[in-house]
């Protein structure tokens, strides 16, 4: 059994958060209260419907959602597959796309993996048409981009709303307004607009998700100090989708499966208590990445190696940090750092385990024209809840130390 004797501190928000107390000891009442099968007629599985109904109804009203627009599903990953599967499936089941084109579908290079694996599977098997919008050198989308990329056989643009790896914030209202007016002229209700906004979801505007313009949204539990296990999908209530699979018809017909009762609550209140703190969290946040940013681009000065931040200075997540190290790989740093007790990423969880450099961080490099294969490594730096302006002293020293290591090796 491994032991973890040192105290360590994490910076790795970004890729999953520890479960709220108040919301783990919900989840754990719930799990022995409420363990029957929603889908039970008699008055255990009655309880464990009822619980999440209510749970659906509280969530709409956080978002200013209807009830009915509300699916739960086991992960972001699993939402992210519903809207884009579903839509692709749907159109191609139309009897009036008889004989049509293959659907298109228009994302960007710089989507969380969940997105842009189906995409390419979509892609390879000849079941859609697939336009990547490159980002600029800071990361973010062009509306105009977009605009130019529609066909009349689009049927989806899935945008994140904000970069899992960079923090940069997309402009999802300006490319949901480029949608619409396409919309209209086609008099068509395609494209959709699916965006994943897992890692959006603590700290930018979602309570007014009409305001937002998008037809689908993708959110998950983990990371709002919620349970792992649950995803949610909104789905406006004009947009019909078809199911990924079939079975007991649960989720109104699109999630086939017995549903987490105990999580799915627990998502609810976690949900509750992000929004109720995220103006001022998002504000005490803000100061710490600024502080990071500005203590560790620093170093370059000092250290002997030049240091670079990725992504947008102002239109970016207020946890996120992400820099590069010239002549250092990421999972050197990584480990390094890890065996301090300081726990941080490379790229995006989903990614780790692949030896290749982050193709988010490709994408910024290309952007800027640099076409040569990059030595220098990256870290993503997320910050949380308990994240104090000691730790990021604590990580900006460590680092120091690591650098001054491998500089006197040379």
């Amino acid at each position: 059994m491994a032991k973890y004797q040192k105290k360590t501190i994490y910076f790795d928000y970004a890729s999953a958060t520890p479960i709220d107390k108040s919301v783990a000891d919900l989840v754990s009442s719930y799990e022995r209260k409420f363990f029957a099968n929603p889908s039970s007629i008699h008055s255990g599985g009655v309880e464990a419907r009822t619980v999440i109904e209510d749970t659906r109804v509280n969530i709409a009203r956080l978002i200013y959602a209807h009830s009915y627009e509300i699916i739960f599903t086991a992960s972001g990953t699993e939402s992210d597959t519903l809207a884009i599967l579903g839509t692709v499936r749907l159109y191609k089941n139309l009897p009036v796309q008889a004989g049509k084109k293959v659907p298109h579908i228009i994302t960007t290079s710089i989507e969380h993996p969940a997105v842009l694996e189906l995409c390419k599977v979509l892609e390879k098997a000849g079941e859609a048409e697939v336009t990547y919008i490159v980002p600029d050198a800071q990361g973010i989308i062009n509306p105009k981009d977009v605009r130019d990329a529609l066909k009349d056989n689009t049927i989806l643009v899935s945008v994140m709303y904000a970069n899992n790896e960079i923090g940069t914030i997309q402009p999802i209202m300006e490319i949901a307004k480029v949608i619409r007016h396409w919309r209209k002229s086609k008099n068509s209700k395609f494209p959709l607009l699916h965006t994943d906004a897992c890692q959006a979801i603590n700290y930018l505007e979602i309570e007014n998700i009409e305001k937002l313009g998008v037809d689908l949204l993708t959110f998950n539990s983990s990371k709002i100090y919620g349970p792992k296990g649950v995803g949610v999908l909104y789905k406006k209530r004009a947009v019909v989708l078809a199911p990924l699979y079939v079975g007991g018809g649960q989720e109104f017909g699109l999630r086939s499966g017995t549903e987490n009762t105990s999580s799915i609550a627990g998502t609810s209140l976690a949900l509750e208590q992000t929004l109720k703190m995220k103006k001022k969290e998002s504000a005490r946040l803000t100061k710490l990445r600024d502080y990071g940013i500005k203590k560790l681009l620093s170093l370059s000065k000092t250290s002997g190696y030049e240091i670079v931040l990725n992504g947008d200075r102002v239109f970016r997540l207020p946890n996120n940090i992400n820099i590069s190290i010239s002549g250092i790989s990421s999972e050197l740093l990584v480990i390094e750092l890890d065996a301090k007790g300081i726990l941080v990423s490379a790229k995006s969880a989903c990614k780790s385990d692949e030896p290749d450099e982050s193709y988010v961080i490709n994408a910024l490099r290309k952007a800027q024209g640099i076409t040569s294969k990059s030595t220098d490594g990256s870290l993503r730096i997320s910050l949380g809840r308990q994240t104090t302006k000691s730790d990021i002293d604590t990580l900006v020293a460590t680092i120091a130390d690591i650098l001054k290591k491998y500089k006197s090796l040379k």
